[in-house]
């Protein structure tokens, strides 16, 4: 179903169904055993969800046999990615609260565990901003299976499009204390304005040495949401029923580097290739009728360094 102005959704749903699908990667990543990533949570968050598709994935259910070689090489690809996706900014986060940073933000959090799972610094916050529904599902499952934030961790049930800013300082959220910021995984689901209008928050809230990451794809501008349908032709025929494709907001917005450049953010980019590198990992050749969204460029910035 296409997007539409102040649509709503749960985990099985929609955008929701989105942060399923990237913690049922995590977990099909967290099988493998070069090691790439370890989120124990991510398995039982997608199983109590309940989508049969995700849940097959996550318990390693699926007959890749029964594939087309290249199918079964493109799911894998798509493990690949979500994988090195997280380490890039698990490390993010370990490298932000290095510097001293002790304030961490994680914008449209979904399914994302790191309050439970990353080693935070002793007097680390994790603010996680979502959806109501959403916050309260992922609170509930890991709390019924014993887990336990690694961080303080204060959640902000609200949707990006409200007053967001607003929610978080009345959650404790501290602007004059430098903050790492994570929107991961979220842009392609915003509007080109709102998009802006996430960053121009972000550097409001934002003191000096602050850090945020996110990812820039610059194809967004040519997306076609038939050729994202043939790429994702495989999943449809292992049972996946969820056209990704009309939830993306696709045509001309601003370069993410430069627009942080331009609120004073210093930018740094790392194009996949040289993720995958910088992990040992192959990336794989994929014809560009499967790769609809193309190149993908991991960002991180400071404000004022």
């Amino acid at each position: 179903m296409a997007r539409t102005e102040g649509d709503s959704w749960d985990l099985a749903s929609s955008v929701g169904a989105t942060a399923t699908l990237v913690a049922a990667g995590r977990a099909a990543a967290s099988r493998d055993p070069r090691g790439l990533i370890d989120d124990p949570f991510a398995a039982p968050l997608v199983r109590a969800v309940g989508i049969e598709f995700f849940t097959k994935l996550v318990d390693d259910k699926f007959d890749m046999s029964a594939l087309p070689a290249a199918s079964s090489a493109g799911i894998q690809a798509r493990i690949d990615e979500m994988a090195l996706r997280t380490r890039f900014f698990d490390e993010y986060f370990i490298a932000s609260t290095d510097s001293g940073i002790r304030q961490a933000v994680i914008l449209a959090s979904g399914l994302d565990a790191r309050a439970y799972r990353l080693p935070w610094p002793a007097n680390t916050v994790v603010y996680e901003i979502d959806q109501p529904a959403v916050i309260e599902f992922k609170t509930s499952t890991l709390a019924g299976i014993g887990a336990q934030p690694t961080a303080e961790r204060r959640t902000v049930s609200i949707d990006l499009r409200e007053d967001w800013p607003a929610a978080l300082r009345a959650a404790g959220f501290d602007n004059s204390a430098p903050t790492a910021w994570c929107a991961e995984g979220l842009l392609i689901y915003l509007p080109p304005e709102a998009q802006d209008l996430l960053f121009d928050n972000i550097t409001a809230l934002s003191a000096p040495g602050s850090a945020v990451a996110t990812e820039y794809v610059p194809g967004l501008k040519d997306f076609d949401p038939e050729k994202a349908r043939a790429s994702t032709a495989q999943m449809q025929e292992l049972g996946l029923d969820l056209d990704m494709p009309s939830l993306v907001y696709r045509g001309e917005r601003n370069n993410v580097m430069e627009y942080l450049t331009s609120l004073g953010w210093s930018v740094r980019g790392l194009p996949r290739p040289e993720l995958f590198a910088r992990h040992g990992v192959e990336l794989p050749v994929v014809p560009d009728e499967e790769d609809p969204l193309g190149e993908i460029v991991y960002v991180s910035a400071t404000l004022g360094g």
